[in-house]
């Protein structure tokens, strides 16, 4: 599932013009950082937007795309 989003986010980052950054939960973990997996572990993957959950497990995307056209230009 995480495979199938972070592709779909990259179309989308391609098509939208937004940085796509991602973090795998599990190294994060094995690196010592459990946080990451204590708060999102059972929602994996989590779509993030300006820090902020928008969606889990599947990209709500008519919703990203309107938060993405309501943003203030950076």
């Amino acid at each position: 599932m995480c495979v199938r989003v972070h592709a779909r986010l990259t179309e989308l980052a391609a098509e939208l013009g937004f940085a796509l950054t991602t973090t795998d939960v599990d190294a994060a973990a094995a690196a010592g950082d459990s946080g990451l997996r204590a708060e999102y572990g059972d929602r994996l993957p989590v779509v993030l937007l300006d820090g902020r959950e928008h969606s889990y497990w599947e990209i709500d995307e008519p919703r990203l795309r309107a938060d993405l056209g309501s943003r203030p230009p950076i």
